[in-house]
């Protein structure tokens, strides 16, 4: 990444300002704004998340404020109520108190006299989402979002269940937050109250997955906040951003789906990240391109952005399947806008071990598949936040427990764009049950690459609402959606459709083994494919990826990250263990070390579907001086066939004294899941 040394405009950064809410709360903000924006007003981009402004975005807020601000703008990194600096107690996602916090720091910073009264919101991940949220709330102030990694769809599409099926992100989202929530502000800061601040924290914010799992269907909890309930609310500009090793892809093709309003997509092989840092590679020009989209909606310059096509992707080449990739090959795609008419759909049929032209007679021999549990365990991270080493790795590892069908080995290069469907005529012999169907290319060498997969509760078949159990021996048909992808599958691979009863530990299980009969004569694969076009060889170059000029945060002990699957055969048991040592850090322009290490647990045992357990453990801490604290997190999720159970545990230091000891100890019912 190049680091631009000089910009348009001399800047001045403020370490530190409260912006106040009407209830008498103080948000903390870090600013950098033009030199002279007192008197030549400009307009502000705001990015307002939970996740330390002080110290633990410093690094990456210091490539992209500065930027901004650099060409023109007041930039703001906020902290959410609750969070990092803000007073206040954060007890969940996206609480509408969280929202009309936004609303009233919107107008405040229009108000201010360094301000023009134009804002902008940019945030990834939780940026992304709140971007949306508080667009939907129409501040007059706010002209344009871009929102990155996000969802319009809390519950269909986020963290936490997938096509009615629960994540098992659902608790190591919830570790990472039940550790975020649990830190102290810096009393450098705010001062002698840091401590009472700090407790007020420890004994109100709560653990997250507790309410989570209060609702395992969509209801109004999922539904505040997603604004796919209501496009319409949206009345300004959106740039939605993703990449296919996110989690998130999804919701950029409906947001130009369904948006009334100017709207753009563009979705590279990233990982969850900003695109300017985006690994796996090529990453891009990110920050340029945003300031050309600032440009034009809040500063009304003719940058040329709303003449370029409405989406662009990455299409992706084959590559062979590994768990991290520095780079992936492929080329610059665009669409017009979405859905598209250059798209047209490829269908096969199921036939015992093939994928078929639908033209082709098949048998109607039933096909039955009974997975073991351990299919999963080499299936990656639902979103990978740093594409390495959390990417699914070679599919043969799982194609022994799945149902598969294989295509010829293609005549010609075959490139697909959008969702692939597949609809199946099924029945089972449970009244709860799962599906997980993955699509993969299959190199002449046989070694197999995922390309993208979905699921899909069965029980959730006809609503995420209203969810109704399976009648043992009755047919039903079934559609199972899976993720967006641009994939090209060369001349001589094949496509492989995978069909497995379990997931884990991506995915929860169902309660009892399951054993799925598909009858192929009501079955078929949807492809959606697009042919190549000449017309992308003439798309615009994106420049290198710029930044600010980084800070010092030197590392004084290395961090580490890996996934082991480990099995004990003596005891039938298998463990997937995730290792995230932040190690320690310095940051060297607030003299402040900060430390942290997470670990996590997915196991079970043989085909005990009451064995699956799941448990993370994180430390982190941070001193200066002889100020020093520290917290430990630890939580466990089991269940039974019935309910489910959360054991949770948090303890506070203060230097060698532990000021707090809490613990949860909750059980919740499955509610068809």
């Amino acid at each position: 990444m190049k680091s631009v040394e000089s910009f348009p405009h001399a800047t001045k950064h403020l370490e530190h300002i409260w912006i106040p809410m009407s209830d008498g709360t103080r948000l903390a903000a870090r600013m950098w704004m033009p030199e002279d924006a007192d008197t030549n007003p400009v307009p502000a981009i705001l990015e307002y998340i939970p996740y330390r402004k002080r110290d633990n975005t410093r690094s990456r807020d210091a490539l992209n404020h500065p930027y901004f601000a650099g060409h023109g703008y007041a930039s703001i990194r906020l902290d959410l109520r609750g969070s990092g600096d803000s007073e206040g107690v954060l007890q969940d996602e996206y609480l509408q108190q969280e929202l009309d916090d936004g609303v009233e720091a919107i107008r405040w910073i229009a108000q201010q006299k360094w301000c023009s009264g134009s804002v902008g919101m940019i945030g990834i991940s939780w940026g992304g989402f709140n971007g949306l949220q508080i667009a939907a709330l129409r501040p007059p102030e706010l002209k344009a979002v871009i929102s990155a990694s996000s969802t319009d769809d809390r519950y269909s599409d986020d963290v936490h269940y997938m096509g009615g099926c629960m994540l098992t992100d659902n608790l190591s989202w919830a570790a990472t937050m039940f550790d975020y929530t649990s830190m102290p502000p810096d009393p450098e800061l705010v001062g002698e109250k840091w401590r009472a601040m700090w407790l007020d924290r420890l004994e109100h914010s709560g653990m997250w997955l507790e309410n989570w799992l209060a609702h395992q269907r969509r209801d109004e909890y999922w539904e505040h906040g997603s604004i796919c309930e209501d496009f319409s609310a949206v009345q300004c500009p959106v740039m939605g951003v993703s990449g296919w090793a996110d989690g998130y892809s999804n919701s950029v093709f409906r947001l130009l789906s369904n948006l009334d309003v100017p709207c753009k997509g563009l979705i590279g092989p990233w990982s969850h990240m900003y695109p300017h840092m985006g690994n796996p590679g090529p990453d891009i020009g990110f920050l340029q391109e945003a300031v050309r989209w600032w440009d034009h909606w809040l500063k009304g310059q003719d940058t040329g952005i709303m003449e370029e096509p409405d989406l662009r992707v990455w299409m992706q080449d084959s590559v062979p399947p590994a768990t991290s990739y520095t780079w992936r090959p492929g080329r610059w795609v665009a669409e017009p806008g979405w859905p598209s008419p250059n798209i047209h759909e490829t269908v096969y049929g199921l036939s015992e071990g093939h994928l078929v032209d639908p033209s082709t007679p098949v048998s109607d021999t039933p096909l039955w598949i009974q997975s073991p549990l351990s299919v999963g365990l080499f299936a990656g991270k639902w979103c990978s936040y740093s594409a390495t080493p959390d990417l699914p790795h070679d599919q043969r590892e799982e194609d022994g427990g799945a149902l598969v069908l294989d295509t010829e080995p293609l005549t010609e290069p075959l490139e697909i764009m959008g969702a692939p469907i597949i609809e199946l005529e099924l029945e089972a012999d449970q009244p709860q049950a799962m599906i997980c169907v993955r699509l993969s290319d299959l190199a002449p060498d046989h070694k197999a690459t995922r390309s993208t997969y979905g699921m899909l509760n069965l029980s959730h078949r006809d609503s995420h609402a209203s969810p109704s159990p399976l009648v043992p021996g009755e047919r039903y048909r079934v559609a199972v959606q899976l993720n967006d992808i641009a994939q090209r599958f060369p001349e001589g691979h094949r496509l492989r459709i995978s069909i497995s009863t379990s997931y884990w530990p991506l995915a929860w299980p169902a309660p009892e083994l399951t054993c799925l009969t598909v009858h192929p004569s009501g079955s078929r694969v949807r492809l959606p494919v697009r042919p190549a076009r000449e017309e992308d060889k003439q798309l615009r170059a994106f420049g290198e990826p710029e930044s600010a000029p980084p800070i010092a945060t030197p590392h004084l002990e290395a961090p580490e990250q890996n996934w082991r699957v480990i099995r004990d055969l003596s005891k039938d048991e298998s463990v997937l263990e995730v290792i995230k040592n932040g190690g320690t850090t310095l940051v060297e322009e607030i003299d402040l070390t900060m430390w942290s290490d997470t670990r996590e647990w997915y196991s079970h045992i043989g085909e005990d579907f009451q064995s699956m357990r799941g448990e993370t453990y994180c430390v982190s801490g941070m001193s200066r001086g002889d100020w020093s604290i520290e917290v430990t997190t630890r939580a466990v999720l089991t269940a039974s066939s019935s309910h489910f159970h959360l054991y949770a545990e948090l303890d506070a230091y203060e230097g060698d004294e532990r000021v707090v000891a809490k613990n949860w100890n909750t059980y919740v019912p499955r509610d068809h899941m």
